[in-house]
């Protein structure tokens, strides 16, 4: 998808002129965001990092929809993002894989999968069973982990079960919150390579929040940095660690950054 096509479409995710405010009254004022804008394009994997306390995670929760800016405007695929507090649009138009997987304990694998169909439309049963036995195996697990619970589960299949969850709407907008936090390399490498192949398949938008630099170099379209309270620079890796600003060259400037760079800059090897 080349990036012209993608400049001359509306944004997948608009956010213009955000504010997120906390305490006030007889507590003292903590400003999250600050005239905060940023521009999501339909198609691309866009990776937010930041500093704790940037705001990462909170601005996914107002782009979902579970939280509002105190200003500024959010829209969802033209969609003001404050409507996603009706659960119906939210869920069919976002799909949410939370840092720990937020499964259901007292639910198995398939009803942790199938819940927001069956709360939210009146499917037959069965139909809503085998769109959750597709999901399952879309995420590369077989139709016998169905009925395990989430306690029998490994840290690998808890993401890839919840994964199943989040696109169990086929939304069309895809938030991740360190979706490979926990795994080990080789469970990492598997998750990041079933994101891209579903990225692909599904012609989903995804931002995602990650503090994993091989993660964010193997997936990431673009790169947002947050920092001083609003996006300081978005662009290609490349563009992004060419910055010359304090937390970026801390960030990427360290031997892991310059480790996952060299892979990044090293020629494919030939077919």
């Amino acid at each position: 998808m080349s990036t012209t096509r993608l400049a001359s479409e509306q944004p997948a995710v608009d956010i213009r002129g955000l504010w997120t405010v906390y305490g006030g009254g007889n507590a003292p004022e903590f400003v999250v965001h600050r005239d905060l804008d940023l521009q999501i394009a339909k198609g691309e994997i866009l990776s937010l990092v930041g500093g704790s306390g940037t705001g990462k995670t909170t601005l996914l929760r107002q782009i979902l929809g579970l939280e509002s800016p105190t200003r500024g405007e959010i829209s969802v695929m033209g969609e003001a993002a404050g409507h996603a507090n009706s659960r119906n649009a939210a869920t069919s138009r976002v799909g949410m894989l939370f840092q720990q997987g937020a499964l259901f304990s007292a639910f198995n694998v398939l009803d942790n999968i199938a819940f927001a169909l069956r709360e939210l439309s009146h499917l037959p049963t069965e139909l809503v069973r085998d769109a959750a036995l597709v999901k399952l195996q879309m995420v590369g697990l077989e139709a016998k982990h169905a009925s395990k619970m989430p306690a029998d589960l490994s840290g690998g299949m808890v993401k890839r079960v919840a994964l199943a969850r989040a696109l169990i709407m086929d939304p069309p907008l895809l938030l991740l919150d360190e979706p490979t936090a926990g795994l080990d390399p080789e469970g990492a490498d598997g998750f990041c390579q079933l994101l891209r192949s579903l990225h692909r398949e599904m012609g989903l938008t995804v931002i995602m929040v990650t503090h994993d630099l091989d993660t964010l170099l193997e997936l990431s379209s673009r790169v947002a940095v947050l920092a001083d309270q609003k996006v300081v620079v978005v662009g290609t890796p490349q563009k992004v660690i060419a910055t010359p600003h304090p937390f970026i060259q801390h960030y990427f400037g360290g031997g892991r950054g310059q480790r996952a760079m060299a892979l990044l800059d090293a020629p494919e090897p030939p077919a």
